[in-house]
């Protein structure tokens, strides 16, 4: 059994104008030790999806459908008492800003301790004792000093990494990361990426980390889910997906990603821009972008499978 298996995920908005489909049907599964990277334009879906997962959506989004099961339990059927008991002990989430899960009045210790000892029954010395081995996991230096600091004392690379400490304090078995290094410079971010490898390495747990940058990725995932106007497009072993995308809008973004044979030239963007969701085209999202279009993209394409990777696409880069 997968520890995550996600089916038919449908979050909608319900707006002033209709109702919206940011999330449309997602499906994947993920094991326990492995990342899933989830990649896409903004508006694609990314953190919605998310949100969805974690049950942190407001109103006027609701997911209207699909299932989602944790180590076989239904999520969707938890009552808020058992989300508070699964929300930073077994799932945990890093948010792409450290102050949405840091109190900005309270030390960095202070609060590391308050979420062993919220999940778990032992004495503030154990807890302290766990949140400075914590700090020290994600490469912070001096980590009794950091202990006494508050969130606005550090800098924005050393406030993701407490929090991303936080998420890992009580050794989650998945971990969301929604775009956690996007601020970041690219020193801080390799850094990052390195350490959230190696201690998924040492524990064990599941990652989804959510990017709208294949650069970022391709690197730290094992599998990838490529995302377009609320819908998985192509999803595949990452490697496979990055050698050879058979998505033209996986295509495109692999295309469009600067690389040092690329310098001084003109980088090749993806023609048009990502629809609005309350005005997708029939069919095919991603059709009046795509050179490959033609009449039977005006049917929306069924999931398919080719050799491992799921498709959503009627002319696929392979069949060129």
């Amino acid at each position: 059994m997968a520890l995550l298996e996600v089916n038919g995920l449908t979050t909608r908005f319900a707006l002033e104008h209709g109702a919206v489909t940011a999330v449309d049907n997602v499906s994947f599964s993920l094991n326990a030790g492995e990342i899933l990277g989830i990649v896409g334009e903004s508006g694609s879906g990314k953190s919605v999806t998310a949100f969805s997962l974690m049950n942190l959506l407001d109103p006027p989004g609701r997911v209207t459908g699909g299932t989602v099961r944790f180590k076989g339990q239904d999520l969707r059927t938890c009552t808020p008492r058992q989300w508070q008991a699964l929300r930073g002990d077994r799932i945990a989430m890093v948010f792409q800003d450290p102050m949405m899960s840091l109190n900005p009045v309270m030390r960095i210790g202070a609060q590391l301790i308050e979420t062993v000892r919220v999940h778990h029954r032992c004495s503030h010395t154990e807890a302290h004792d766990r949140a400075v081995d914590a700090l020290k996991k994600v490469g912070i230096p001096a980590p009794q000093e950091r202990m006494q600091a508050y969130p606005h004392e550090l800098s924005g690379g050393m406030r993701q990494r407490v929090a991303i400490a936080n998420a890992l304090i009580n050794q989650p078995d998945l971990i969301i990361a929604d775009e956690p290094t996007t601020a970041l410079d690219v020193t801080i971010q390799a850094q990052i990426l390195f350490e959230m490898k190696q201690l998924v390495r040492e524990t064990g747990a599941a990652v989804i980390w959510i990017s709208h940058d294949l650069a970022v990725v391709k690197d730290l995932v094992d599998r990838v889910c490529v995302m377009y106007a609320g819908r998985v497009v192509e999803q595949g072993p990452v490697a496979d997906v990055i050698r050879q995308p058979m998505h033209p809008y996986t295509r495109g973004l692999l295309d469009s990603l600067p690389a040092h044979e690329t310098r001084g030239r003109t980088l090749r963007a993806i023609p048009g821009a990502a629809p609005a969701l309350y005005g997708l085209p029939p069919g095919c999202a991603f059709a009046p972008r795509c050179t490959r279009a033609s009449e039977s993209c005006a049917q929306a394409p069924l999931e398919v499978s080719v050799r491992g990777r799921s498709l959503r696409c009627v002319h696929p880069l392979e069949a060129a």
